[in-house]
């Protein structure tokens, strides 16, 4: 099975999560623009918008992680395979999420 496709779709998002700060970021701006005089409405908000961020920082944390160990599996030999039943992974499930480490049958019993 050839990768490359694959690899270079890893590559790019990794790509993309470090230029956005790699979830790593701090969000110390934020913060500051939080702390200002302002009514409840605002402050509501603004305790709002450092949640959402922070939340999306976790997740691109996450993804980034999870596409080092794609990148890891290809040199071992074995991405593309379902980390949970051993089968093999289907091309449209890597195409849509390249970092994937189980199939869909797989992460439909982790849903259930």
């Amino acid at each position: 099975m050839e990768f490359s496709v694959y690899k270079d779709a890893l590559l790019r998002k990794r790509g993309e999560i470090l230029a956005t700060g790699g979830g790593i970021k701090p969000l110390q701006t934020s913060m500051d623009n939080n702390s200002r005089q302002g009514d409840l409405a605002d402050q509501a908000s603004g305790n709002n918008e450092v949640h959402i961020q922070l939340k999306l920082k976790q997740t691109d944390a996450k993804i980034l992680q999870a596409i080092e160990e794609a990148l890891w599996r290809m040199e071992q030999g074995t991405y593309g395979v379902c980390r949970d039943c051993g089968e093999e992974i289907a091309a449209a499930r890597l195409n849509a999420i390249p970092w994937t480490r189980v199939c869909i049958t797989c992460k439909e019993k982790q849903s259930a």
